[in-house]
């Protein structure tokens, strides 16, 4: 009966749709298309109707502009337009504050194109919370505080910024030109350019709020040492950058576990940093040795969301939202999932020292490589994939990934901190790699219940030199549940491995997606494998096995193989 009563309102509000159409055909001239016009959410709000659900024949419908850009279905780079922005897919458990984040609509919601800044503007350095000091503190502090007293329908305001990431990470925000599918940055190339885009508004905002021009955000540098703890200016309760919903039993002085999932460990405190140093090697150096991997993959007008994230996304940066969140709630919120992250001030802190992260990465790419060495994906798709974002001024800004790839430009840097991680390989273990006589057959797809061992046959080596990856594909997960499993290499007795040992290749994990229970996402993982190899000695070997191990959540996995790759 419900179902009957929705289609039956859903139908009246498809005819008053149509209804304002002719009236439209009326007041302008006969000849013009009614949907070459840029609709605003509010005209549609009439009806009742999501701003998706009703489309024209052209690409121009609903735009503001870039539609022209790109024929509907053709691909091309990803652009969003506030104009497709609806109801976000809601979590299977309910939220403990309203859903709701398309950015407001003002008079002036026309975007202009991005402009670098001023040259002559003083350089912003932003630095680590651990020792940026108290007067750098409080004035994010108090950035945060007026963002907070600003009115919700400002853009500016936190509520607002905290929105952002709920629209184009929770499916509200919809593709121009495919507007049946959401936009969803995580998972996908997407990742760096659009966090980076994000943190540059949020942060000329805190500055033009505070009236203080050189303003840099401080970053969570939890990949050193010194600053594996949350800082204690987020544990004030006083303050308003303190958050209730974090996990009680991470308060500081509590040191991280960059691969946490939910489960605490019994290490030291001198054993959890060694640890976390030797993850933060395996995924900015040992299996980021090209742009795709450490980038992630593809993700055009057209495609599915999520076809597979790069090394740092998947691990430290899910790992540290879990780690982060409050296991009190069924979705972990707030850092634990995308809709809410963006409400706890330390999400700012966190994806600078994430952005700090990639410009570390280019680095360790042009010394170690050589300056002439391609740091950047060259694809046009990924160039011209554009955001919207507000400024301080409250204008709306259509910022592209080319505009975003140098920080110089961008008129801010990094400093206090250097990477203690870099040379830090994991030890091996030796031992544990069984009799391979003894694996079972396995036969794929299969569902990860158990541990699987499967042999893979390594294909010849070209001629010149190209990273070997090992392609986990076909991997589906369920959207409704957080998710992680390992991957071991050489490792049959994976369970013999040291914590955080050298044949713990790779790890996967997800956190959960917004959307109806059982609903299925559908994603890749690749694990470069040139260094491990050589550091195993097993460089000259035919195959080598694999090891998937379930650590949380339903997992099928479609196959493996190797591939050589060469950027």
């Amino acid at each position: 009966m419900k179902k009957l009563v929705a289609c039956t309102t859903q139908s009246l509000r498809i005819v008053a749709f149509c209804a304002l159409a002719a009236a439209l055909t009326i007041i302008v001239p006969r000849t013009t298309n009614p949907c070459a016009y840029s609709m605003s959410r509010s005209i549609l709000s009439v009806t009742g109707l999501d701003p998706f659900l009703i489309t024209c024949s052209s690409d121009a419908s609903l735009s503001d502009g870039a539609g022209d850009k790109m024929k509907a279905g053709s691909g091309g780079p990803i652009v969003t337009d506030l104009h497709l922005c609806g109801d976000p897919d809601p979590p299977d458990y309910p939220p403990p504050a309203p859903f709701k984040c398309c950015p407001p609509m003002i008079s002036s919601s026309e975007p202009v194109n991005f402009t670098f800044p001023d040259p002559a503007e003083p350089l912003r350095t932003r630095r680590p919370a651990h020792e940026a000091g108290s007067d750098h503190m409080a004035k994010y502090r108090r950035a945060v505080a007026l963002m907070k007293a600003l009115p919700r329908t400002d853009p500016r305001s936190f509520y607002q910024q905290a929105n952002v990431h709920c629209a184009y990470c929770s499916g509200a925000l919809r593709q121009l030109g495919r507007p049946e599918l959401p936009v969803q940055i995580h998972f996908t190339w997407l990742f760096f350019p659009f966090h980076r885009s994000y943190l540059y508004f949020f942060e000329r905002i805190a500055a033009k709020l505070l009236g203080d021009p050189g303003f840099a955000l401080p970053f969570w540098s939890w990949d050193v040492p010194e600053g594996m703890r949350i800082p204690d200016e987020f544990a004030d309760r006083a303050s308003p950058l303190y958050n209730a919903r974090r996990n009680p039993r991470h308060l500081p002085p509590k040191v991280l576990d960059l691969e946490f999932m939910e489960v605490e460990n019994n290490y030291t405190d001198e054993q959890q940093i060694q640890r976390n140093l030797w993850v933060m090697h395996k995924q900015m150096v040992t299996n980021a040795p090209l742009p795709s991997l450490f980038y992630g993959q593809p993700y055009r007008t057209g495609d599915s969301a999520m076809p597979g994230a790069g090394t740092v996304e998947v691990c430290p940066h899910n790992t540290m939202h879990v780690w982060t969140g409050d296991l009190r709630y069924p979705n972990i919120e707030d850092m634990g999932i995308y809709y809410s992250s963006g409400r706890d001030p330390i999400f700012y802190t966190h994806h600078a020292n994430i952005d700090r992260l990639w410009d570390s990465w280019r680095h360790i790419m042009r010394t170690t490589r050589g300056n002439q060495t391609q740091v950047d994906l060259t694809d046009p798709d990924w160039l011209d994939a554009s955001f919207l974002f507000y400024d301080e001024d409250a204008r709306l800004v259509r910022v592209t990934v080319r505009d975003m790839l140098d920080a110089d430009k961008l008129r801010y840097t990094y400093g206090g901190v250097g990477m203690p991680w870099l040379n830090a390989r994991p030890p091996t273990s030796p031992g544990v790699n069984g009799k391979r006589s003894r694996l079972k057959s396995v036969s794929f797809p299969v569902f990860l219940d158990e541990a699987v061992t499967v042999e893979v046959s390594r294909p010849a080596p070209p001629r010149n030199r190209q990273e070997e990856v090992l392609v986990v594909e076909g991997i589906e997960v369920d959207s409704a549940d957080f998710v992680k499993f390992e991957v071991y290499v050489n490792a049959i007795e994976y369970h013999k491995v040291q914590p955080g040992g050298r044949e713990l290749a790779g790890t996967f994990v997800t956190l959960k997606q917004p959307g109806e229970e059982a609903e299925t996402m559908r994603t890749t993982m690749r694990v470069a494998l040139n260094q491990l190899l050589e550091d195993l000695g097993v460089e000259g070997d035919d195959s080598v096995t694999v090891t998937l191990v379930p650590v949380r959540g339903k997992v099928r996995i479609g196959g493996l193989r190797i591939v050589y790759v060469a950027e």
